[in-house]
């Protein structure tokens, strides 16, 4: 009862910022720095090839580091599926696996998040193309989604 009693002290003053300074970890010595989050304009997305199977449909969106500098990223993309007239289709998106790790992309790097969806209803609409914000950023970029039907929400993985 204790440890829930402590665990809840530590939580608030996290919440609250008050230990924050006090639990800050200092860099270690000789340890590459951070490269810091993708920008969007380091970044290349892409729908890989769509893998279909036994009424299921998965694709991997491939971020690529276009520039220069190393970059990092974390977490699920943002991701509408728009039918024929860019509006969004019903059923939306569902992250899944959890928040994911922290994957540095170095120059020509690649990270991969892995989308899932079904197309087993005969009433599922058509989608037309893919509107993708990369985790931690606010610039979208809209691709093609040559997949056809989405039966119900469309599945994403954190990006790795």
């Amino acid at each position: 009862m204790r440890g829930f009693r402590i665990a809840g002290i530590v939580s608030g003053l996290l919440l609250a910022g008050g230990a924050a300074p006090a639990l800050a970890r200092e860099p270690v010595p000789g340890a590459a720095e951070d490269p810091g989050g993708c920008s969007p304009a380091q970044l290349d997305v892409r729908l890989d090839r769509v893998d279909p199977g036994a009424g299921n449909r998965y694709a991997p969106l491939v971020f690529t580091n276009g520039s220069g500098a190393g970059c990092t990223l974390r977490g699920h993309p943002a991701l509408v599926v728009l039918d024929a007239s860019g509006d969004p289709l019903p059923g939306g998106v569902l992250a899944v696996e959890g928040p994911g790790e922290t994957v540095t992309l170095e120059p020509g790097g690649s990270a991969r998040a892995v989308l899932h969806w079904t197309v087993t209803a005969d009433d599922c609409p058509d989608a037309s193309a893919l509107l993708v914000t990369p985790p931690g950023q606010g610039a979208a970029t809209t691709l093609p989604f040559p997949a056809g039907r989405v039966c119900g929400a469309l599945d994403v993985t954190p990006v790795r």
